[in-house]
């Protein structure tokens, strides 16, 4: 008998239909992981957007264009603009006009006045005659002259967090290739998982070539890199990522209301608006991302080119026209062939100074020690800075004082907090001691102390490397520029120097022998939470343990002079003397007294919020 007709066919049918699922799931799969995959490598620009963009995030990109009463300027920018890849993606365009300035029309005369009145309607005909197809186009004409400040910052107020704007004044050129650049960025370093951080506000296409701190680093870039971070907004071509720019408007709205202004010691930019006052805006961001700790996207394209170019026309920036800055980006150029994105951990990332800054370095354990403090110590010489039970304010002034003198070869020992994380990914090393502790077998059922336990195997590990180590309190700044390098004056036969009340511990590198394993087992065994306050902390306690075994030492409080000590009482004598290295005070003294006898010495250097009043750059 034969067999039916769908013997044969349901087999078939089940194998097929299991293969596609299977084929689906994978499909489905891989479309899943894309968020938490590393970006593609990008060798040439005409080839973004990639075949798999459908399973890109969706968002909304939306051009800003500011501009007043340059019509040549506008129609080149609004034509490169138009000449862009969009690729068939939805694209809007919103142009901002701001209106003429309308003085005291005594001292203006009619025939003035038609003029501006003539150029406001070329302007106007030219922009409503301007066809946009990729998208909305939208047209801001003002009824009053606002300026380049309220241009900017009423510009946009994102609606989302799938909301990006591209703001261009309107002396900028854009290449054509500019929109695939801008998207990879946003599909690479928004949405990817992997690669995403929100302390990044956005990306500048202008070539970098400017550096706001007065006696900063000249920029100085690898060929082979071609994306970084560096702290400064790039007015000439601005992409804006919707929460810092919020962020930023409603800061500005605080500072403005009550009254307070942009001022940042040590930058050019400061000096600007002392000169023009709120002509302009960049000063207030600038001092919303010292504050923040943000970073903004830039390129690095050989001979001078860019895929964003200012032809700085006369305006409010320039008082006479001075020519495009950089060589635009066209498709026919070898430097389109040759752009890569790469992972964001591998971009490096400079401050105000350009001074290169390594964020995210968190020791948790022993293994870990070694190349952090290879990557901190200066001249041989490291600065251990318990950060426990410290106030954010005094750090945060301690860290002001560190930058003054050029120091940066310091760590911050303190416990598992938002506030250690936060040092940390400024560019602060620190060491989580309580992670770093609870990886320590041995000590694992220990009541003792685990802040000193952990000081006591970053000293070892320090000196093992050969490194002389300070280890000081947080109740303390340094006066002198040379106090944590001039070990070379101490006497080179004494291997350790202790302060009783001054909470300060010095160890030469020679001291190794000393401070081995045995020694930790000892300071763990000695040391109580309750001795810390009444012996005069971490450095005393070392101090006798090694007074005990006969160790040759010397003491800072012999030094007239060496430190001075804040206290409660009738302080108005207190003055700093040439030789003077370090002022402190006792934990137990309110943080009022302290800001007010730091503020008389001339040592308190943070502002209301607790940032750095100023930026100092050491050019390296």
């Amino acid at each position: 008998m034969a067999p039916k007709r769908g013997f044969y066919f349901y087999p078939i049918f089940l194998i097929v239909s299991l293969s596609a699922l299977f084929i689906f799931s994978l499909y489905r799969s891989s479309s899943l992981s894309l968020s938490s995959s590393p970006p593609p490598i990008i060798t040439n620009l005409n080839s973004i957007p990639n075949p798999n963009f459908q399973f890109s995030p969706k968002f909304s990109f939306t051009i800003k264009v500011l501009t007043y009463d340059r019509l040549r300027s506008l129609s080149r920018c609004l034509r490169s603009l138009a000449a862009a890849h969009y690729d068939n993606d939805k694209v809007n365009i919103h142009i901002f006009i701001d209106h003429f300035k309308i003085l005291d029309q005594k001292d203006q005369d009619s025939e003035y006045l038609d003029k501006k009145l003539n150029e406001s309607r070329e302007i106007l005909d030219f922009v409503d005659g301007f066809e946009w197809k990729f998208g909305e186009k939208m047209v801001h004409y003002r009824t009053g002259n606002v300026g380049l400040q309220a241009q900017w910052l009423e510009a946009w107020w994102p609606v989302s967090d799938d909301e990006f704007a591209f703001v261009v004044e309107d002396d900028i050129e854009l290449s054509p290739l500019y929109y695939r650049f801008l998207k990879s960025l946003i599909v690479g370093y928004y949405y990817n998982a992997s690669n995403y951080s929100p302390w990044i506000y956005g990306a500048s296409l202008q070539r970098p070539r400017f550096v706001p701190g007065k006696h900063g680093n000249k920029i100085n870039i690898d060929k082979e890199t071609k994306v970084f971070l560096y702290q400064l907004v790039g007015t000439w071509g601005q992409l804006l990522f919707p929460k810092p720019w919020k962020e930023f408007r409603l800061w500005y709205d605080t500072h403005k209301t009550k009254g307070m202004k942009p001022i940042l010691d040590g930058m050019v930019t400061t000096g600007w608006y002392k000169k023009m006052g709120d002509r302009i805006w960049t000063p207030w961001f600038i001092k919303f991302i010292h504050a923040r700790g943000y970073f903004n996207i830039y390129t690095n394209f050989l001979n001078e080119s860019a895929l964003s170019v200012s032809h700085r026309d006369t305006g409010v920036n320039y008082g006479k026209t001075a020519g495009p800055d950089s060589i635009l980006i066209q498709e026919s150029s070898r430097e389109s062939n040759v752009f890569k994105l790469e992972p964001l951990r591998n971009l490096k990332w400079y401050d105000f100074c350009f001074r290169e800054v390594i964020p995210d370095r968190i020791v948790t354990n022993v293994d870990e020690l070694e190349p952090v403090l290879k990557s901190v110590q200066k001249a041989n010489a490291l600065v251990v800075v318990s950060v426990d039970q410290a106030s954010k304010m005094l750090t945060q002034n301690l860290l002001c004082h560190f930058a003054r003198l050029n120091v940066w070869n310091y760590i911050f020992v303190g416990p598992d907090s938002d506030f250690l994380l936060d040092l940390a990914r400024r560019g602060h090393t620190v060491v989580n001691m309580d992670a770093f502790f609870d990886s320590l077998k041995e000590y694992k059922s220990s009541k003792l102390s685990k802040e000193n336990i952990v000081k006591a195997l970053v000293v070892k590990k320090a000196l093992e490397m050969k490194y002389d180590t300070w280890v000081l309190d947080h109740d303390m700044v340094p006066v002198k520029a040379d106090f944590f390098l001039d070990s070379v004056k101490l006497d080179p036969t004494v291997d350790f120097y202790v302060g009783k009340r001054l909470g300060l511990l010095f160890a030469r590198s020679t001291g190794s022998g000393i401070w081995n394993n045995r020694f930790v087992n000892e300071i763990a065994q000695t040391v109580d939470p309750t001795m810390s306050k009444d012996g005069g902390g971490f450095g005393f306690i070392a101090g006798k343990l090694l007074e005990r075994k006969g160790v040759k030492l010397e003491r800072f409080d012999k030094g007239l002079g060496f430190s001075v000590e804040i206290n409660a009482g009738d302080d108005n004598g207190t003055v700093l003397k040439n030789d003077t290295k370090v002022v402190f005070w006792s934990s137990d003294a309110g943080s009022g007294l302290v800001q007010n006898r730091l503020e008389s010495l001339g040592l308190w250097i943070i502002d209301s919020e607790s940032h750095c009043k100023a930026v100092v750059c050491h050019p390296s």
